[in-house]
C-alpha cells in the first residue's frame, strides 16, 4: 500500500491520542504478537495451501509475507527456492528470521507491483491481504505482476475478502467506510466475481475457492489462529499497551457489523488462459 493511501485511510494523518489507536489495524495485531494477519484465518489459508500443493520442484514467490506465518508453511514444503517480496520494514526482522534456516530462501525489497524479479521465474505465487486494500488500478497492477512472474500452467494463491451476495451497492459501499474507518486502512474488498474477472484479465483462470467468515477476534477464531498461549499472550500485550484494549474492542464489534456483508476468500488460479484483453 502507498504512503497516500494509508494517510487517506488514516493509518498516518491522525497524530494524536495513543499510538495503538493509530496504528493501521493488521501492524497493531503483529505487534501485540498475532501472526496470523490474514481476513479469513489460519485455517482458510491452510485450505488455500492443500489446493496450490507446493512441491519440492517449485520456485515460489510470497509477496507481502507479513510477518512470515504463511513463509513457515511453504518452506516446510522444501522448495527449490522461495522469495518474500515486501517493501515494508514492519515484519521483515521476523521473516527473515524464518529464513536464515533455508540457504534457498531470499527477502527482496520491492514493491508487489515491481518486484525486479525475472519473467516466468516462478511455479507458484501467493499473496494474503494486500490487494484488498488497493485500488482498482493497483489491484490490477499487482495481478498483471504475478502473471508476469508465473511460467505457463504455474499457480497463483490469493487470500482476501470478498463481498457476500445479495446486498446493494449503497449497503456494502457504507459498509466499506466503516470498516475503513475502524482498521485504518482502505478496505476495498470485490465480489467473487470482481476477483474472478480480475484474475482473468491478466490470464490467470480461478480454478477453486472458499469463503469464512470475518472473526479475527472472536476467541474461537484467536485460538484457532494462535494457539491458546499465543491468544493469551495477545490479550496481555494489549492489557499494557495504552489504547489497545479500547481500540481492539471498536474493531471486534466493527467486524462483527461489517462481517455480516463480507468475509475472507481464498482462490487458486492458473496460469493457462490468455488475458481477457488480448
Amino acid at each position: 500500500m502507498s504512503s497516500a493511501e494509508s494517510q487517506q485511510a488514516g493509518g498516518k494523518g491522525d497524530r494524536s491520542g495513543p499510538e495503538a489507536g493509530r496504528m493501521q489495524g493488521h501492524w497493531l495485531f503483529a505487534k501485540l504478537g498475532k501472526r496470523i494477519l490474514r481476513p479469513g484465518g489460519r485455517l482458510l489459508t491452510a485450505r488455500l495451501l492443500e489446493q496450490a500443493k507446493p512441491a519440492s520442484s517449485d520456485d515460489i514467490v510470497e509477496l507481502g509475507p507479513g510477518v512470515g506465518a504463511t513463509a513457515e508453511v511453504l518452506l516446510r514444503s522444501n522448495p527449490h527456492t522461495y522469495r518474500g517480496v515486501d517493501p515494508n520494514p514492519e515484519g521483515r526482522d521476523a521473516v527473515k528470521d524464518i529464513l536464515r534456516r533455508h540457504p534457498d530462501a531470499e527477502y527482496v525489497v520491492a514493491d508487489a507491483q515491481d518486484t525486479g524479479l525475472p519473467d516466468a521465474s516462478a511455479d507458484l505465487v501467493v499473496g494474503e491481504a494486500m490487494l484488498t486494500i488497493q485500488s482498482q488500478e493497483a489491484k490490477h497492477a499487482i495481478v498483471a505482476e504475478a502473471a508476469r512472474l508465473l511460467r505457463p500452467g504455474g499457480r497463483y494463491a490469493m487470500h482476501e475478502m470478498a463481498w457476500l451476495p445479495d446486498f446493494t451497492d449503497e449497503e456494502r459501499e457504507t459498509a466499506r467506510k466503516e470498516l475503513s474507518r475502524i482498521i485504518k486502512v482502505g478496505a476495498r474488498p470485490l465480489t467473487l466475481e470482481g476477483w474472478t474477472e480480475l484474475l482473468a484479465a491478466h490470464g490467470l483462470a480461478a480454478e477453486w475457492h472458499d469463503r469464512a467468515p470475518l472473526h479475527l477476534l472472536e476467541p474461537r477464531r484467536l485460538i484457532s489462529d494462535e494457539g491458546l498461549w499465543g491468544a493469551l499472550r495477545f490479550w496481555r500485550n494489549a492489557r499494557r499497551l495504552p489504547g489497545a484494549r479500547d481500540r481492539l474492542k471498536a474493531m471486534r464489534q466493527g467486524f462483527q457489523l461489517q462481517g455480516r456483508l463480507m468475509g475472507g476468500i481464498v482462490i487458486l488460479a492458473r496460469k493457462t488462459a490468455e488475458p481477457a484483453d488480448g
